[in-house]
């Protein structure tokens, strides 16, 4: 049977869950946790993602994400693709570290947010990763999901534009925060007592909605089916955003840089501006090596490999232009 297409559309907000091949550990400490998250902000910069909530566990994780253009695929490809190379470089193994497709599941925007936000926060309870003989906010206790920021226990985080909305939706203020641990409190008690039953709805179907909510979608991407790339509902909309922001960025570089045209073309492929470039737009935007090589006429895709690999320990010429093009290491 051909594999469904993924639904993408502006404004999309989804719950993503992907789990380690053979169902094997995704995180073996928290330094891999740790990469995970920067990974994951690192996708947001480059996708304009919003997070909403999320959670890791030993073999899976679980994301509820806004994605203000619809470029779910080209992100997820992106962040399992880099995080997978790094848990790989780390732990000196390679292979897949991901078991098949990512679910990802369209979320009505509203009190469904909420409702998977719960289901995301209360993950460490039916797993049986919390200590109840503490008592109190259990969840507390449990230091991989965003429940730590969203209850006020942590900085503003990779949740911070959603967490007040958030809290509304509990019908909260948004610095309520003994209102909201007294609820997830409440919450974890009742999950304890069903032992995971009643998320039925979440763990079934292809959207998660009030009725009408499934026609919406279809009704909204639907135009763009015939033209769609492969693999997704989204039509031509995600490669026209990606390379739009890419450009965008270029013609800043050039800018800053003193270069026209005349001398992006004429300046050697090898040199140290095209490869900085080229690092920053691999880490900044989701468009591909080839689009990169032949805008920075950089000849073959792999010499923008070659580029990255290269920054990763950036000598002092690097450094300077990325002073120039105001960049961090």
């Amino acid at each position: 049977m051909a594999r469904q297409p993924r639904i993408e559309y502006p404004g999309a907000y989804y719950h993503v869950m992907s789990r380690g091949d053979r169902r094997e550990r995704i995180f073996e400490d928290d330094e891999d946790r740790k990469g995970f998250l920067r990974v994951l902000e690192e996708t947001c910069g480059r996708c304009g993602w919003q997070v909403v909530s999320w959670v890791l566990m030993g073999n899976h994780f679980h994301l509820q994400i806004h994605t203000p253009e619809p470029n779910l695929v080209t992100g997820m490809k992106w962040m399992l693709g880099t995080y997978t190379i790094r848990f790989n470089r780390r732990h000196r193994l390679t292979g897949h570290l991901f078991q098949g497709r990512y679910k990802a599941i369209p979320i009505e925007e509203g009190d469904y947010l909420l409702r998977v936000s719960d289901y995301i926060h209360l993950n460490p309870v039916r797993a049986g990763l919390v200590d109840w003989e503490k008592g109190g906010d259990v969840l507390k206790g449990y230091l991989w999901s965003s429940y730590l920021e969203i209850a006020g226990y942590g900085k503003p985080g990779l949740c911070a534009k959603h967490k007040a909305r958030l809290l509304g939706w509990c019908g909260l203020k948004a610095k309520d925060h003994r209102a909201y641990r007294r609820r997830v409190s409440h919450l974890a008690v009742q999950e304890r007592k069903d032992r995971g039953k009643g998320w039925e709805e979440l763990r079934s179907g292809w959207c998660l909605g009030e009725e009408g909510f499934a026609e919406q979608i279809l009704e909204q991407v639907g135009q763009g089916l015939e033209k769609r790339k492969k693999g997704s509902w989204a039509g031509g909309a995600v490669q026209g955003h990606d390379q739009q922001a890419a450009e965008a960025w270029v013609g800043q570089a050039l800018k800053r840089l003193g270069w026209g045209e005349a001398e992006l073309r004429r300046t050697p492929k090898s040199a140290a501006e095209k490869e900085v470039m080229a690092w920053a737009l691999r880490r900044q935007t989701a468009v591909e090596r080839q689009w990169i090589a032949q805008r920075l006429h950089m000849g073959y895709e792999t010499s923008v490999t070659a580029a990255v690999a290269k920054l990763r320990k950036p000598h002092s010429t690097h450094r300077k232009i990325m002073k120039i093009l105001a960049l961090e290491d």
